[in-house]
């Protein structure tokens, strides 16, 4: 069976870990590090969980693709993220110097990948990303609406 790769797929693969977070009760973000069509690494938002504010989708991913390559730089990857990186992510994705970030939703209150900020392509770091937005924007901000929606109604109900 032939897979074609695109965006859209990984990005499916990236709302398939942002399920996995709202299925726990944790705001619903995913992202995967892909490198030559292969992912390295998955992960979705698990702050609640471990009570750690750094606990992002794209900070878990970044961690473990830096241990599946045995290094910080991850040159020649890609990574996609349901949600626009904030600045911790954007600066994390800076560090390790990934190629290329792709995301769904665009976040107009902390997205630093052109929405809000745009740390990720700011000529006065060392390092820049290519940024691809907009990819299944509607499937990703839908998980995002729902699950704020479920969590109001739920907060209505306990008062």
């Amino acid at each position: 069976m032939n897979v074609e790769y695109t965006d859209e797929y990984f990005m499916q693969l990236a709302i398939e870990e942002a399920k996995k977070a709202m299925e726990i009760n944790e705001v619903p973000i995913g992202a995967v590090i892909v490198k030559d069509d292969q992912v390295i690494a998955s992960a979705f938002n698990l702050r609640e969980k471990t009570q750690q504010a750094n606990a992002h989708a794209e900070m878990l991913a970044i961690e473990k693709a830096c241990e599946q390559l045995g290094s910080w730089r991850l040159i020649d990857c890609t990574l996609y993220v349901t949600l626009e990186p904030c600045p911790m992510c954007a600066g994390a994705i800076m560090q390790s110097r990934v190629k290329r970030v792709v995301y769904g939703a665009v976040d107009p209150k902390a997205g630093c990948a052109g929405t809000f900020y745009n740390l990720l392509q700011d000529q006065r770091f060392n390092h820049q990303s290519e940024v691809t937005k907009g990819i299944l924007e509607e499937q990703c901000a839908k998980l995002l609406k729902d699950f704020f929606k479920r969590l109001r109604q739920k907060h209505k109900i306990s008062k």
